[in-house]
């Protein structure tokens, strides 16, 4: 598939939190899901840098959000449809100097599949901790 990367538009933002509220009530089902509500996406995305994936027919596939003071992914949110096509990839291949850059992020212990997509583009297990989601590691990328 092809995937544009661009910024947010403003009508995006119905699809960004849509996106956010319903993969996070699909992977994160040992949380209740009544936790998870539309509001999150800007109230935990403000001060970002949000990159949006875009698929061929110009809906828009997922994003990834990043707090550039920290090289902090925060996010990282493919529609289900999309996911195992390149659309996370692409997304991180769009980080500014990636690969050649330090960036890191945090991975709920329970989320199995996030934590392999991330070991496979060359993440590596630099820490831990917990959150109100459930034990998370911290995932590093460090250049070669």
């Amino acid at each position: 598939m092809t995937w544009t990367i661009r910024p947010p538009r403003a009508e995006d933002q119905e699809a960004l939190a849509e996106i956010y509220l319903s993969v996070r009530r699909e992977t994160f089902v040992w949380v209740d899901p009544g936790k998870f509500h539309r509001e999150d996406f800007a109230a935990h995305t403000n001060g970002e840098t949000i990159f949006v994936c875009e698929h061929a027919d110009g809906g828009v596939a997922g994003f990834l959000s990043l707090w550039p003071a920290d090289d902090f992914i925060h996010m990282l949110y493919i529609r289900p449809e999309f996911q195992g096509c390149g659309a996370g990839t692409a997304l991180l291949r769009a980080l500014p100097e990636w690969p050649r850059h330090k960036y890191r992020l945090k991975c709920l212990v329970k989320n199995r599949r996030a934590k392999a997509f991330y070991l496979s583009h060359g993440f590596e297990v630099t820490g831990n901790g917990a959150s109100p989601e459930g034990d998370y590691e911290e995932l590093s990328f460090v250049p070669a």
